[in-house]
Order: structure tokens, then sequence, then C-alpha cells
């Protein structure tokens, strides 16, 4: 199984782009905290590449700023292209597929729209654990007790 959940702080704001196809990829880095330290006097952190697709992306590089805090859902890939001077580079991200934005805004920051959907699996308003509580449920017709 490859699942990675992580929660940080954006290092820089969201960069947008779009493919030849028209769909929309987002990048960023987040830095996550280290939970233990060797020197107690300074904090250390990791800074992790991060990339989003799709409706997901759009709504990172709207409401996402340097600073903004958030909780990350996806899988770790790893690929590899030729560099111009002919070497093999390697590249480790996560895929992100769901994310929840955390904590208060930074200072500055563009406000969040309430009905944005924060989950690609599932756009729903609420985004999150709670977008897919009880979207398997039936009509209350369908009820059985």
């Amino acid at each position: 199984m490859n699942r990675v959940i992580l929660a940080g702080r954006l290092v820089r704001d969201p960069e947008v782009r779009y493919t030849q196809t028209g769909k929309a990829v987002a990048s960023f880095t987040l830095a996550v905290n280290r939970r233990f330290v060797r020197n107690a006097d300074q904090q250390q952190a990791d800074f992790i590449p991060i990339v989003v697709w799709d409706k997901l992306a759009e709504i990172c590089g709207n409401n996402l700023v340097k600073g903004s805090q958030v909780l990350v859902e996806g899988r770790m890939q790893i690929r590899s292209y030729d560099a111009q001077d002919g070497t093999k580079r390697y590249v480790t991200e996560v895929v992100a597929q769901d994310i929840e934005f955390m904590g208060s805004r930074p200072t500055g920051a563009a406000p969040v729209h309430a009905a944005a959907p924060m989950n690609n699996s599932n756009l729903s308003p609420m985004g999150g654990a709670a977008a897919s509580f009880g979207s398997e449920l039936p009509p209350d017709e369908e009820i059985p007790f």
C-alpha cells in the first residue's frame, strides 16, 4: 500500500500550470516539522514536494498561499527524466489526492470559497473525511429499519 499523510505549511505559493490537454496541475513544497529532534533548541523540518491535479489543483492555486497550514493525503511517486546535460535525474514527490485546509489563514490571504470542493475523489463542499461520511447511505425510503 502506498499512502502518505503529511501535515505542514507551504514554503511558497502554489504554482499552477495547465497541460497541453487542459488539465490543471499545481505544485508546491510542504515544510513538515520533525517530531523528534537531536537539539531541543532548534526545530527541524523536511521539505517535501507536492503535486496536485485537476480541480483540486485549481482550488489550491486559488486559496493557498505561502504559510498556509494543510493536511495532505496522497501517494509517494518516484520518477526519472534525462537532464539537459545527459544525466538521469530522479524526483521523489507526493501526488496529493486529498487536501484539508487547517489552521488560521495567513495574513493577506484571499478568502476561501465556502462551497469549493476539497477532494478529488468526492467533490463535495465539505471535503475530507466529512465529505465521505454517509456518502454510501441509501435514501431514507431504502433504509431497512
